[in-house]
């Protein structure tokens, strides 16, 4: 499991330091990475979607050039592969291979642990349909597909309003928006909360918006003390695109974030 505070510590150190000096690349996964929603969200069916759009969103907010990863867009998991058979990344193999020779783990145990840091996990096919091997060819992939491919799949996604694609496309807009582009693009990157538990939030700020993001990484809901009012909900992860505000509080739900505009207080 990883450590909020040291992620939050390392993206907060990325943004604040090249600030005025360089332009950031923003991503959470790669070829050589595990699943995002796997590695640092709850993939489990109750909130792998909320987990996917909570990742999605405290990236595009960041200052930089966001990149997608194929499937990110769709919330891919962790393929969770039960042998080695279904491997072929060799790194992964020889790893297997080594634990097995010097018995310094047990076969189960290295699978497990392949299962959650493999880079297999982020080489799987791209899952476009819910046929045969998730639409991605008619003949042998050179990696199983995933399992999730018949309920996690573009097509399905497609046609699903609240579906983890569809919020992509909200949360480019809204970055690309007349609105908030200068912001977005230019405005200052502003640590906040950085005492709460689970919590990552940021002010992105310039001379005419002061924008909220802010997310619960916690299996328990939390609560943050607001310091303006709430001026505009532009983004919410939850199905109703409300948030939860009673007078100053704001509580977030487990895989929640929101994106508030409140007063600029300059």
């Amino acid at each position: 499991r990883f450590c909020l505070k040291d992620l939050r510590e390392v993206l907060n150190k990325w943004q604040t330091e090249l600030e005025g000096k360089a332009w950031n690349s923003l991503y959470w996964s790669n070829h050589d990475q595990p699943r995002a929603v796997s590695r640092f969200g709850n993939d489990g069916p109750m909130y792998r979607k909320l987990s996917a759009k909570m990742l999605a969103t405290c990236l595009h907010m960041m200052k930089g050039t966001p990149y997608i990863y194929q499937g990110e867009e769709i919330g891919m998991t962790n393929a969770y592969f039960e042998k080695i058979e279904e491997y072929r990344d060799i790194e992964s193999i020889h790893a297997f291979e080594d634990a097995m020779e010097r018995n310094i783990m047990a076969e189960e145990d290295m699978i497990s642990a392949l299962k959650a840091i493999s880079r297999d996990n982020a080489r799987t096919p791209m899952q476009w349909t819910s046929g045969e091997n998730g639409g991605f060819t008619k003949g042998t992939p050179w990696l199983k597909v995933n399992p999730l491919f018949k309920d996690v799949n573009v097509e399905a996604q497609e046609q699903d309003p609240d579906s983890v694609l569809n919020y992509y496309r909200k949360l480019v807009a809204l970055r690309k928006s007349d609105e908030l582009k200068e912001v977005f693009t230019y405005g200052k990157f502003l640590p906040e909360y950085e005492n709460v538990d689970g919590v990552m939030a940021f002010y992105r700020k310039d001379e005419s918006k002061c924008i909220l993001v802010a997310a619960n990484f916690g299996k328990d809901a939390a609560t943050i003390k607001l310091k303006s009012e709430i001026e505009k909900v532009w983004l919410s992860n939850r199905i109703d695109g409300t948030v939860d505000c009673e007078k100053d509080s704001l509580n977030l739900r487990s895989c929640e974030v929101v994106v508030l505009e409140l007063e600029n207080h300059k």
